[in-house]
This record gives structure tokens, C-alpha cells and sequence, in this order.
């Protein structure tokens, strides 16, 4: 009886066939693998080490010993038979599910999922989600948007990112705001630390020590932060914030400052400030337009990089790791580009309020 692990027996002729067949440069190498294979088997080797030498499967080798056995060297030219394919959904069942997509809802349910539009429409959930993806359709995600209805909305946006793409000469451009409210949070009990294949875990509770007001200003050419944390963000806090930037800027330099309408920053004893201070210019951002304030890009990043995950047992512990963090920063700044220009906005903002008054 034969056994699988016993030499292949092939005439001289079929031995030699095999070894052109490999040494050939033109042979595919699907073809010239399953040659390897079958020498092997033929030299005496077991199923175990064909396997192991050709970093294969046993199976595998089994497979093509029993291919060559029962059709020869020809036998290993021919790819294995396919399974039958998923037939293509008919255009009428694409276009109904990409319709009920876009138009209609589930009755127990705000958007749609492959698996309740399968139900819906009598296919598997499979063949949704390829229809899905071929057409970039979503419905599982929702992004948000604010329209801005501030009257001056073209001229303040056009005066904001014409200092972003032309800043004037012998000036500082400075995106100035304030992140309020930042809580130093410390963690009931200890976390447990990040290993192979388990995330760093925290308790979901935690024990609130206090806050302060994070004043900063972007210098937008640069990347460099001016800033400094005090316990309220009143407009006292806020003039002396802006005595610390006159210090730290060169006396040469004019200074444009990108703010957003917050009252603080229009406050009368601000404005008296600022007269006796006319090297400050103040330039407001529209309404409901932070995105425009190119700071809250930055801080964005000190809140993903370190302070959401941190824990700090006092307000001290917390301003000294913004501080460090604004010290890292200003070591290798890396400024935030603008690209976008003031006529693109505003093609986009009136194509959002044109679709707008369209659906409703």
C-alpha cells in the first residue's frame, strides 16, 4: 500500500522534464515551486521536511504529489478549478440600495447598517457594504459644521487669512486665545500599564483638583508659543497677557493679534489698553469661525498629547507640564500652514448654504 511519506516514483524522462522546467528562466514561479516540490518528493524527502525546506504547508506538498502522480509534470502547468464567483448584484438592486440609503431611515434607527439594509432589501450584508464602498457612502459616520452668520462674515475672513497668506512686513502675526477651565485630574487608583497585546487601562473615575486658563499666542510664521497659565480669564488676566507678548516681542516689530468676539477681548479696559499701545492690532475672526483661529489647532495637540491621558495630583503639577510642553514646542516649533484661500471659503460656505435651503 502506498504512503504518502515514500519516495515518488517518475521515469527519467519526467525527472528531467521537471529539472528544465526550473532551472528555466522563463518558468512561472507557481510552476517551478511545485517542480521543487515534487524532486523532493522524489529524492525521498518526507512530507514534513518538503514543507519546512520550501516554507510551506503539508498539505500543500500532498497536494501536488498527488497532482503529479495521477497526470505527470503536465499536471502541474494547471491551476486548481475556482470556486463559482459571487454573481454582481443586478444595476436596479445597486441603484435601490444607494437610493434608500441617501433617502430613508429604519424605523427604529437614525441611519442605516449593511446588516438592517440587507434585511431591507433581500441580500447579504456583504454585498451592501461593497455597494457602500463603491459609491463612498458612510452612513455610519456624521461629521458637524457651523455656518457662521455673522454680517461681516466676507470681510472679517478676508482680512484673517490675508494675514495668513500675506502677512505684512516688519510685523508678528499671532493667533491669540484662551483654553479655559483645564482641570487637573488625578485617577482614583493607579493605571495599569501598557503591555503586549493590553492597552493602558485608567479607572473611569477620577478626583478633580482644580483648574486654571491656559493663555496662549501662535506665532504663525514660526510655530513658537507665547504663553502663560493664571487662575481666571477675566479682561485683567487677558491685559496682562498681552503686557507679557509686548515684552517678549522686539519693540521693532508690529503685532497682529487673531482673536475670536469672546467679550474679554473687547472689553473697554482692553480697548484703553490697547490705544496706549498702538504697535497692537486686533483682528476678529467671525462668529461661530474658530476653525479659523489657527491656535485652537495647537490646542488641540497639547490636549491630545498631554493633557487628557495625564493625571496631576494639584494645579502646580498641571501648569508645570503645559509649561514644559510649551518649552518642547518652542525648542523644534513647527508652524501650522494655511492653504486655503478667502475665495475658496466662501465657494464652499455659499455651496453648503445653497444645498441647505434646498433640503429645507
Amino acid at each position: 500500500m502506498w504512503r504518502q511519506s515514500d519516495p515518488l516514483e517518475a521515469t527519467l524522462e519526467q525527472r528531467q522534464q521537471l529539472t528544465d522546467w526550473v532551472r528555466a528562466g522563463t518558468t512561472q514561479q507557481r510552476v517551478a515551486f511545485r517542480c521543487h516540490i515534487v524532486l523532493s518528493a522524489i529524492a525521498g524527502k518526507s512530507n514534513n521536511a518538503i514543507a519546512r525546506e520550501l516554507d510551506t504547508s503539508r498539505p500543500t506538498v500532498i497536494l501536488w504529489r498527488n497532482r503529479f502522480q495521477s497526470g505527470g509534470p503536465g499536471n502541474l502547468l494547471k491551476d486548481l478549478p475556482r470556486g463559482q464567483g459571487i454573481p454582481p448584484l443586478s444595476r436596479r438592486l445597486v441603484e435601490t440600495v444607494i437610493q434608500k440609503t441617501l433617502q430613508s431611515k429604519p424605523k427604529d434607527a437614525t441611519h442605516w447598517s449593511t446588516r438592517t439594509m440587507a434585511r431591507e432589501c433581500g441580500i447579504s450584508h456583504s454585498s451592501v457594504a461593497r455597494v457602500w464602498d463603491a459609491n463612498n457612502l458612510k452612513p455610519h459616520l456624521v461629521h458637524t459644521f457651523k455656518l457662521s452668520n455673522d454680517p461681516h462674515f466676507i470681510e472679517k475672513l478676508k482680512d484673517v487669512v490675508g494675514l495668513y497668506l500675506n502677512p505684512p512686513e516688519h510685523a508678528l502675526i499671532l493667533s491669540v486665545d484662551e483654553k479655559t477651565q483645564i482641570q487637573a485630574l488625578d485617577r482614583t487608583q493607579l493605571p495599569l500599564p501598557l503591555t503586549r497585546g493590553h492597552s493602558q487601562t485608567v479607572t473611569h473615575d477620577y478626583k478633580r483638583n482644580g483648574t486654571t486658563s491656559l493663555f496662549a499666542a501662535l506665532n504663525v510664521l514660526k510655530g513658537e508659543i507665547i504663553g502663560t497659565c493664571l487662575k481666571r480669564h477675566r479682561h485683567q488676566e487677558f491685559i496682562k497677557f498681552l503686557k507679557l507678548i509686548d515684552e517678549a516681542v522686539e519693540e521693532n516689530l508690529e503685532i497682529h493679534c487673531i482673536v475670536d468676539n469672546y467679550s474679554t477681548h473687547k472689553h473697554e479696559k482692553v480697548k484703553l489698553w490697547l490705544a496706549k499701545h498702538p504697535r497692537f492690532h486686533f483682528h476678529f475672526i467671525p462668529t461661530s469661525s474658530s476653525w479659523l483661529n489657527l491656535v485652537e489647532r495647537w490646542f488641540g495637540e497639547i490636549t491630545r498629547k498631554r493633557i487628557r491621558r495625564g493625571t496631576f495630583k494639584s494645579v502646580d503639577e498641571l501648569i508645570q507640564a503645559i509649561e514644559d510642553y510649551i518649552e518642547t514646542n518652542n525648542t523644534n516649533p513647527k508652524p501650522f500652514v494655511w492653504t486655503k484661500s478667502a475665495d475658496e471659503i466662501i465657494k464652499k460656505v455659499n455651496r453648503c448654504k445653497g444645498m441647505m435651503e434646498t433640503l429645507h
